[in-house]
């Protein structure tokens, strides 16, 4: 699976896309592995870390929440009035935007490292364009199951989300 990065400037010496690659893998294998008849076969998947402000303007857009939040993400979903554009961006699964400072802030009051939490919120939004949310306490489990297996495959088990 390809991984498309922007990281915008001051951030790129703060981010491991490399790792942050690995732990998508690891996420998508772990998924397959149980999905069944539902497994997803992705080619590409955007990874987008930028500042607060691009993260506040997308979330009041999309989700009428006017503030900055952690991570978003944003499924590739077919548009009926484009057809012929459906089938060039098939295999791309969706975006995944992250914010920086609060990726920062959550990572201070963690304990561990910026890039660490980055993996993490990586990982968390590729789970929801993978079809996972934590709106109800079974689903929210079953996400954080896969979160915590695939963090704890790269070492980084002291990784926790900070929703409760």
């Amino acid at each position: 699976m390809d991984i498309i990065f922007q990281i915008d400037e001051p951030f790129p010496p703060h981010v491991e896309p490399d790792r942050i690659e690995q732990a998508l893998q690891l996420t998508l294998d772990q998924f397959n592995r149980t999905a069944g008849s539902n497994r997803v076969t992705a080619n590409s998947v955007t990874v987008v870390v930028t500042d607060n402000e691009l993260v506040q303007q997308l979330n009041a857009q999309y989700r009428s929440v006017d503030a900055p939040t952690d991570v978003l993400s944003f499924e590739n979903t077919p548009d009926p009035d484009f057809p012929e554009l459906d089938e060039a961006a098939a295999g791309h699964l969706g975006d995944i935007i992250i914010a920086y400072p609060v990726a920062e802030a959550q990572a201070l009051a963690g304990g561990h490292r910026p890039s660490e939490e980055i993996t993490l919120l990586a990982v968390h939004g590729f789970l929801h364009l993978l079809g996972f949310d934590h709106d109800t306490p079974d689903h929210k489990q079953a996400m954080w199951a896969i979160q915590k297996q695939v963090m704890a495959h790269l070492g980084l088990a002291h990784v926790q989300p900070t929703e409760t």
